[in-house]
Order: C-alpha cells, then sequence, then structure tokens
C-alpha cells in the first residue's frame, strides 16, 4: 500500500512539472520577439488631428529581417495625376500596397470599400529605405480626403502579415482582413487569427472637423 502511494505521488509530480513544462514553453512562445518589428510616429495616442477630417499624416517604420524578406520597394505616389508617376511611381487605392506587399492598416471609423476591415496600405504616399543596416524603411500617408469620420474617436492598428505562403518574403497582406469571430469588429483578435509576423501596433486618437 505504501509503494503504490509513492508511485501515485511521484507520478502525480511527474504530471504537474510536465504541465509547468509546458506552460513555460507556450509563455516563452507568446513573449518571443516577432520577426519584424512595426513602429507608429504619427498619430500618437490621444492626438486630435486634421484640417476639415483630412490632412493628417500616418506615419510608421517597419524593421525586417532582411530588406528581401520585405518585398518592398520605392514609391511616391498619390491620387489621380499623382499616381504612377516618376521617380518612384506607385499605384493609390485601397487594398494591398504593392510596394510594401505585408503591410496592413486599419482605421476603425473608415468608410472606404470594407469599412474597418479594409486594408489601406495601398493609400500611402511615401516608401524608402531609411536603414540598409538595420533593413528598416519608413512608409507615410497624408490623407487626403475625408473618409475617415469627422469629429470622432478612431484607432489606427497596424501589423505586417505572416509569411502564409512560405516564400520567405512578408508579402501576404489581405486587401481585407476577415472577421475571425464575427462580431462585426476588426482587431487584434482579427489580425492574430488571420496571421501577423509583426507586433500589432494600435493607436486611440480623435479626427477633428
Amino acid at each position: 500500500m505504501h509503494n503504490r502511494t509513492m508511485l501515485l505521488t511521484l507520478a502525480l509530480a511527474a504530471l504537474a512539472a510536465a504541465v509547468a513544462t509546458a506552460a513555460t514553453a507556450s509563455n516563452f512562445a507568446r513573449n518571443a520577439d516577432p520577426p519584424v518589428n512595426v513602429q507608429v510616429f504619427a498619430p500618437r495616442q490621444g492626438d486630435a488631428v486634421g484640417k476639415a477630417s483630412r490632412g493628417f499624416f500616418v506615419d510608421l517604420a517597419v524593421q525586417y529581417p532582411s530588406l528581401a524578406a520585405s518585398g518592398a520597394d520605392l514609391q511616391l505616389t498619390g491620387p489621380t495625376t499623382h499616381q504612377n508617376q516618376a521617380p518612384f511611381p506607385g499605384a493609390f487605392s485601397p487594398g494591398v500596397d504593392e510596394k510594401l506587399p505585408g503591410l496592413i492598416v486599419l482605421l476603425s471609423t473608415s468608410t472606404i470599400g470594407a469599412r474597418n476591415a479594409q486594408n489601406l496600405a495601398n493609400l500611402f504616399n511615401l516608401t524608402g529605405f531609411t536603414n540598409r543596416k538595420t533593413n528598416e524603411i519608413w512608409d507615410t500617408w497624408i490623407v487626403g480626403a475625408p473618409s475617415f469620420g469627422k469629429n470622432v474617436r478612431s484607432v489606427l492598428r497596424v501589423a505586417v502579415a505572416a509569411d502564409k505562403n512560405g516564400d520567405g518574403i512578408y508579402n501576404d497582406a489581405p486587401a481585407v482582413v476577415p472577421d475571425a469571430n464575427h462580431d462585426g469588429r476588426i482587431n487584434a483578435v482579427d489580425l492574430r487569427a488571420y496571421g501577423v509576423a509583426s507586433n500589432i501596433e494600435v493607436v486611440p486618437f480623435q479626427i477633428t472637423d
């Protein structure tokens, strides 16, 4: 009887140790640095931006494991006559940005396309290679149309999509982010469900009159 009790105690201890090890490994995986890093310079949390609900910047930097992995290219673009013009031609429309094809940019108050699920990355105007030593790319958008609300609180969300097709390039952003939990809101839960290779930057701010 004593031996049976001892064996049961040892078995329970081993099980507890295995569970603790698995939990530690899971926590480490969640806390490990992602391969891509996103930093938003503008807007900042709590900013009141724009004039006539436009004319504000979304300005950010993305750091990749390598420049080749970014799939990026130069662009200087905009609407109508500014589109696809020298010296750095690029398309200008909602959806995936062909010059930074892994970037996902969402505004919660967007009225464009699929609204808060619409990827706005292809509306960015300026993309450049800022630091080749650190594989850092800067990307800037000056919002030229009042398409994101007036006197409203909005939330900017930025991330880089995971390498879903396994080609070694972070070029798999969606044109529209799927609503994974079907709650009618697109947020970090849906971005993680789609798959991201970066941190998710979340910036609440206000769009003025």
